[in-house]
């Protein structure tokens, strides 16, 4: 299939439903990425170039463990991959190798409000569905990113975050008829507590006059 073929695949499933019709895909013009975390390929690496030879960080400064993996990984060649587990045929039909960098706090929080789908425009565009107006503190998306990047998984873990503080202001809201205004602070997400919800003033009851 990598080198370029005529495959035959099954629309439905293949287990389920033996006796389909498959669909034939031609894969001669199809680019392959295969991706991956590969725990403990960066030890391979290290055996064989060897630790005082690597010479990444000048004296008396230090690297932390993903920092230091990602520097080990850009020696990486093929035989690495192939005493990590992998057959030499399948390395041999994949060209380019490339390493990727380790997400930061400032590129989780990019990831948090730049994109056109972004999750903070997302969240708020939900909100806007019930005719609510959502913000987001500058401070909170910074203190979701700082958990993020704790959490070790990527930017998967930004959604999670997110949802766990506003899982039960999602649930409520429709309900609300009073309620115009949420606001995410870092307070919020740090004590993992649910959005302030901010009453609209002209929902307020005036004080009786004496």
């Amino acid at each position: 299939m990598l080198e370029g073929t005529v495959a035959n695949v099954p629309p439905q499933g293949g287990r389920k439903h033996p006796y389909q019709d498959c669909i034939q895909i031609d894969t001669s013009n199809i680019l392959f990425v295969c991706g991956g975390a590969f725990v403990g390929l960066d030890k391979i690496v290290e055996q064989r170039i060897g630790k005082k030879s690597m010479g990444f960080v000048q004296p008396g400064k230090e690297l932390d463990a993903d920092k230091k993996s990602t520097q080990t990984l850009k020696h990486l060649v093929a035989d690495d991959i192939v005493k990590f587990g992998m057959i030499p045929e399948f390395i041999g039909r994949i060209p380019a190798i490339s390493i990727v960098e380790p997400l930061d706090e400032k590129t989780l929080v990019s990831i948090l409000t730049e994109p056109k789908n972004a999750l903070v425009k997302q969240f708020k565009k939900l909100m806007r569905m019930d005719n609510v107006e959502l913000e987001f503190q500058p401070e909170a998306i910074k203190a979701i990113a700082k958990e993020a990047y704790n959490r070790k998984t990527g930017a998967r873990a930004l959604r999670s975050i997110i949802e766990e503080i506003m899982l039960d202001v999602m649930y409520e809201l429709p309900s609300r008829e009073d309620v115009k205004r949420c606001v995410l602070t870092r307070e919020m997400v740090e004590n993992r507590s649910t959005a302030e919800l901010l009453v609209h003033p002209s929902s307020i009851p005036e004080p009786e006059s004496a």
